[in-house]
């Protein structure tokens, strides 16, 4: 009977005093007018200039968490505050159900409460989060002319060598990977060239909030090798002249909500930095507390804190590449978040002959969108160790996805008139499965080569046909009125009305054209670019 009591006892106390995470949404943000007549006091200059190529205008969703709100919050009764984000205003805190319900009769500025177990939520899911058997690995696992060593099938099956050959290989591309640690990153030779020219920009680890980010984890290690590794004929990675930003939000000790929050805010900084292309080879659908785990329903992009905070990133400007997951053969099978959400860039992996991984993961997700969007090799990749330095063999969408990234970087940089959402749709376009996409492959492999030469095809096609000429009537001399400075490939013929070429010029060295030869009357001027064209009634007076 005793041991019943105490047993009794236990049950109510441990429920009682359980600590739980929770989201805190705000309802607004007081001060945003300030911030958005002052938007360098959030965001740097960079990070303005990648918006104003896109014509994207900074808004409220910019705007930081409000101090006050903040400091109230982190000030009351058995609640301790641990990140915060302001895409999606909202503060994480941990403590007892009772002091977090408090909140929100406590505070009139909070919106919502959120737990992360949904058994706990007022509204919540009608069907509970499904318990599953943690993961064994919680990481979604594991004119240049190069010579690639042991890297070299990764980087062609891409294509990605052509980008290189052109002159792309990421330079002035910022490239931002969030992931669980970079040991040995300053010491390895393998980043000694990204080391010696300055590309690394700097880091953060945000589990332990300090700017040790030679720490952690040897997967961020791996993970960054497949984009910035450099040892001339033994390896050599897909975006060499980047810089980085390396960013740990990966507690490798726990499985917790918090890492979500933790990976929203370096996605925030990365922002505010300037970044132009994020990677994260990171993962979520199970947790150490059971409550805590997602099920297939929820992999639709909106319901995963992580999700809902990355589907923000296109709209800031940027890319995001993820890695599809390793499940494609255990029972859970799908993507993980934010592998779901719908702006974000999500890779499956395949082996060196192109077929798909047995690990990666399937789609689509749980709203039926395709994924994963595109593949590239995965399966025994070479990646650097991080104790010897030297190429391995290793297995994971978690190196498809850095592979792919580098590719990114570099095509972005040979197509910079491209949004983020262009440059995504356009890879989409040149892989091998685009009009016949399935739940393992997705789009398939992408040919950046196919991808790079259609955006130039277009851009000569608009070109062509924004040109004019002036003046006309024209006496001896007219202009050529082009969007761009580049004559290269141009040519320019001109007929009389019964057909009859009377004057030509190939590969105009200018675009002034003398035609005093000609006599008066009126002729058609037909300029051409490749397969573009364009015909202009001309008057010579």
């Amino acid at each position: 009977m005793k041991k019943l009591l105490l047993l009794f006892t236990f049950l109510i106390s441990s429920q009682f005093f359980a600590q739980e995470d929770a989201w805190v949404y705000l309802k607004d943000k007081p001060s945003f007018e300030a911030y958005l007549a002052t938007p360098l006091n959030m965001l740097s200059q960079r990070a303005l200039d990648r918006r104003s190529r896109q014509n994207i205008a900074v808004d409220v969703i910019d705007v930081p968490v409000d101090d006050t709100y903040y400091s109230q919050v982190k000030s009351a009764s058995g609640i301790t505050v641990l990140a915060k984000s302001k895409w999606l205003n909202a503060i994480h805190v941990f403590g007892q159900e009772v002091d977090i319900n408090n909140l929100i009769s406590n505070f009139s500025f909070i919106e919502s409460i959120e737990f992360a177990d949904d058994g706990l939520n007022a509204n919540g899911k009608t069907t509970k989060r499904s318990s599953k058997t943690k993961h064994k690995n919680k990481f979604a696992e594991m004119k240049a002319d190069y010579n690639y060593g042991v890297a070299e099938t990764q980087i062609t099956m891409l294509k990605g060598d052509f980008l290189h050959q052109e002159g792309f290989t990421g330079s002035g591309m910022h490239i931002a990977v969030i992931d669980a640690g970079f040991p040995n990153v300053n010491q390895l030779q393998a980043f000694q060239k990204i080391r010696d020219n300055n590309q690394i920009l700097g880091g953060y680890d945000f589990v332990n909030r300090n700017e040790n980010f030679y720490a952690g984890s040897n997967h961020g290690t791996n993970v960054l090798s497949d984009i910035a590794g450099y040892i001339d004929g033994v390896f050599v990675g897909t975006a060499p002249d980047a810089s980085f930003y390396l960013f740990i939000t990966e507690d490798t000790a726990n499985e917790v909500p918090l890492e979500e929050s933790l990976w929203v805010e370096a996605a925030e900084r990365a922002d505010s930095l300037g970044v132009d292309v994020i990677n994260t080879s990171l993962g979520y659908t199970t947790f150490d507390d059971p409550n805590y785990n997602y099920s297939y329903e929820d992999m639709d992009g909106k319901t995963a804190f992580i999700s809902r905070g990355a589907d923000i990133i296109a709209s800031r400007g940027m890319i995001l590449v993820t890695s599809a997951g390793n499940s494609g053969s255990d029972s859970w099978k799908y993507i993980g978040a934010p592998g779901d959400a719908a702006s974000v860039f999500t890779v499956g992996a395949v082996d060196a002959v192109e077929d798909i991984a047995s690990f990666s993961s399937f789609g689509p997700t749980s709203d039926g969108r395709v994924k994963p969007d595109v593949l590239a090799h995965g399966e025994n990749v070479f990646v650097i160790d991080h104790q010897t330095g030297t190429p391995k063999p290793s297995n994971g969408t978690s190196f498809s996805s850095p592979v792919m990234t580098g590719v990114v970087a570099c095509f972005w940089q040979a197509t910079p008139q491209l949004t983020s959402t262009q440059v995504m749709q356009k890879i989409r376009e040149s892989a091998d499965r685009y009009t016949n996409p399935d739940e393992q492959y997705g789009y398939g492999i992408p040919d950046f080569k196919t991808a790079y030469e259609a955006v130039l095809n277009v851009d000569k096609q608009n070109f062509i046909n924004t040109t004019t000429i002036y003046p006309n009537p024209v006496s001896t001399s007219f202009t050529l009125k082009m969007k761009r400075n580049d004559l290269n490939g141009v040519n320019v013929k001109i007929y009389n009305l019964l057909g009859k070429k009377v004057y030509e010029e190939g590969n105009l060295k200018s675009n002034v054209l003398n035609v005093s030869v000609l006599n008066s009357g009126i002729y058609i001027l037909k300029i051409t670019s490749g397969k573009s064209q364009k015909t202009i009634k001309l008057v010579k007076n």
